[in-house]
């Protein structure tokens, strides 16, 4: 099939994009705007495969979507653009209404008029599939799941700015028969993570010997699912996912930040022990808590186990080890683009 990816030189959808060249016989586009979080450099391994083609453009602009989705004609649309950082949406909420709402509302809006060109048949196998993430449930207490059922409670801008963009594609599903498909997956890790989130964040802090910010007392709970994980989950929905259905993706692995970061420690003190013997957990430095910061998500992921036969391949141990492995064998990857964008710090806390 022929597979336009929105957002392809971003984290996640670099993931896919080398999963999909590396394992399939698809066809990508990679459509992407090339903002801070946006690099060539993650596809840079599939860049000369024939059956890879990039494309700059912005989800936003309706006449270079309109064009690149009648020049490419795909089979099915991973629409994973997204401002996706909470806390720059704490102190810049603009930017993710704009990419996040407007920009999933110009995709729809171009793909139902694509669609609209087809065949019967071509208009029965087509996708659009939304990738959004597990935040637009809200917080859970100490027990329970998020499922597909759970009510929308989002409490950052980024997560309202997801939720916003869920409802639009199933609207367009439900009003104008575009066959859609979301899916909402946990907290992702692995290589070529953008080093203002919080493992890359870590690691880079404590290789160049600065505090390790925690937020409050570490206590908020995450699920981890290793990105590669994600990629072959994604692939199972838009090949063989039902078009209206929701599929959570998570990793079975809930964590506290603590923990994560504790962990992160120890096996920087194996692979790459201090200079001074100590270990890198005397870095930890507990700061002020983020505005709205949820206490705990955790996926329930049975439906997309039952349905398409997915399970993630990683737990934390295995997936946090080779993650860290990564960090340090790419040292320049991550340092050249901290002192371009100053990605180590933490944001939030201005509001």
């Amino acid at each position: 099939m022929r597979i336009f990816i929105t957002g392809g030189a971003g984290f996640i959808g670099s993931a896919l994009i080398r999963h999909l060249i590396e394992n399939t016989n698809h066809e990508v586009l990679n459509f992407d705007k090339l903002t801070y979080a946006g690099t060539l450099s993650t596809v840079e391994s599939v860049a000369d495969n024939p059956r890879y083609t990039f494309l700059q453009g912005d989800v936003c602009d309706d006449y270079a979507v309109t064009r690149a989705l009648g020049a490419h004609s795909p089979h099915v649309i991973t629409h994973l653009a997204a401002e996706s950082h909470v806390d720059r949406s704490i102190d810049g909420p603009q930017a993710f209404i704009q990419t996040n709402i407007v920009g999933t509302f110009t995709m729809l809006r171009a793909a139902h008029a694509y669609w609209r060109t087809l065949d019967d048949a071509e208009k029965q196998a087509f996708r659009f599939h939304h990738i959004s993430t597990d935040e637009v449930y809200g917080s859970l207490g100490a027990e329970g799941l998020f499922t597909e059922d759970t009510p929308y409670d989002p409490r950052s801008p980024y997560s309202a700015s997801k939720a916003g963009s869920d409802h639009l594609v199933r609207a367009w599903g439900h009003t104008y028969g575009l066959p859609v498909l979301v899916t909402n997956c946990s907290n992702n890790y692995g290589p070529f993570h953008f080093p203002e989130k919080l493992i890359p964040l870590i690691i880079a802090r404590a290789l160049s010997g600065k505090p390790l910010p925690v937020y409050g007392r570490g206590e908020q709970v995450r699920d981890w699912l290793y990105v590669d994980d994600h990629a072959r989950a994604l692939q199972a929905v838009f090949e063989r996912g039902v078009p209206l259905r929701t599929y959570n993706i998570g990793g079975n692995n809930e964590k506290q930040n603590i923990e994560v970061v504790r962990t992160i420690c120890s096996i920087l003190d194996r692979f790459r022990p201090r200079g001074d013997g100590r270990s890198y957990a005397e870095q930890i430095s507990f700061v002020a808590d983020r505005p709205g910061h949820d206490m705990r998500y955790a996926i329930d992921a049975s439906r997309i186990s039952d349905e398409l036969g997915w399970e993630p391949a990683e737990t934390f141990d295995t997936g946090i080890e080779k993650t860290v492995a990564w960090y340090l064998s790419n040292e320049t990857w991550w340092r050249d683009i901290i002192a371009k964008h100053e990605a180590d710090e933490r944001r939030g806390l201005a509001a």
